[in-house]
């Protein structure tokens, strides 16, 4: 390997904007570099944090040879979409291992690696072990008995997990870690108003079209309380006592 080729594998951003011609914002290239096991992404919408997860997951495939990225994804189409940057970002490069197989939803390296994309159902996954990179993607979305059978897989490989969406109120897993998950968790959150492709003008014509608790949501990267909830997160937990023995059965 040369002094570059060593250089990229151990900096995705410098790889990104070298082999791939991009210009990262600066919370892409934080997530990029981040070496964390355990990452969330609460990013509003069409702010790249599906291609920088794409590129993660690429630069993982060819510079650890045998690595097994999982993309999981609410829906089937959701699954392709993610995978298809990675596919997209793959034909930008030079010099790369060639692939073994490939189909609408997954691929594998010459070099052993493997990327497979899964729409989003607890009996799908099941099947993989020792990922070295699991990416969840719209995670707020992502049932949570899904959520909780990804997460054994990563005991034995150590591999990492990236959680990303936008919020989806105040419940699932997504909001918990989010809200409640300790320092073993590297948190990035990017509201719109911090995105330099979208104007300030723009968000105030969103702000004045749309529900509050939506643009909160969506731009703001909030976790409002669900539109279909009768008490708020907020008062649900300002009743709860830890004075009260718990019955026993």
């Amino acid at each position: 390997m040369s002094l570059r080729q060593a250089a990229y594998a151990l900096d995705p951003a410098i790889w990104a904007m070298d082999s791939l011609g991009l210009e990262p914002d600066p919370w892409q290239i934080r997530a990029l570099r981040s070496s964390a096991k355990r990452s969330i992404w609460n990013i509003h919408r069409q702010a790249g944090k599906s291609s920088v997860a794409a590129i993660k997951a690429l630069h993982k495939n060819i510079f650890r040879p045998g690595s097994l990225v999982l993309m999981v994804s609410p829906s089937l189409r959701q699954s392709g979409e993610l995978f298809r940057k990675w596919i997209s970002y793959y034909d930008l490069l030079d010099n790369t291992p060639g692939f073994k197989e490939d189909t609408k939803l997954s691929a594998e390296l010459e070099n052993g690696s493997r990327c497979v994309s899964l729409p989003g159902s607890e009996a799908t996954i099941r099947g993989y072990s020792a990922p070295a990179l699991v990416i969840e993607d719209e995670s707020a979305r992502v049932a949570d008995d899904y959520h909780y059978s990804i997460k054994p897989m990563l005991a034995v490989s150590g591999g990492e997990l990236l959680l990303m969406s936008t919020p989806f109120g105040q419940r699932g897993h997504f909001f918990h870690i989010f809200t409640e998950a300790g320092p073993e968790w590297q948190k990035i959150s990017v509201p719109a108003t911090e995105c330099p492709r979208i104007t300030p003008e723009f968000l105030e014509e969103e702000r004045r079209s749309m529900p509050k608790a939506w643009f909160e949501s969506e731009y703001m990267c909030q976790f409002t309380a669900a539109v279909d909830s009768v008490f708020g997160y907020e008062d649900v937990m300002r009743a709860i006592s830890s004075d009260i023995e718990p019955l026993e059965v």
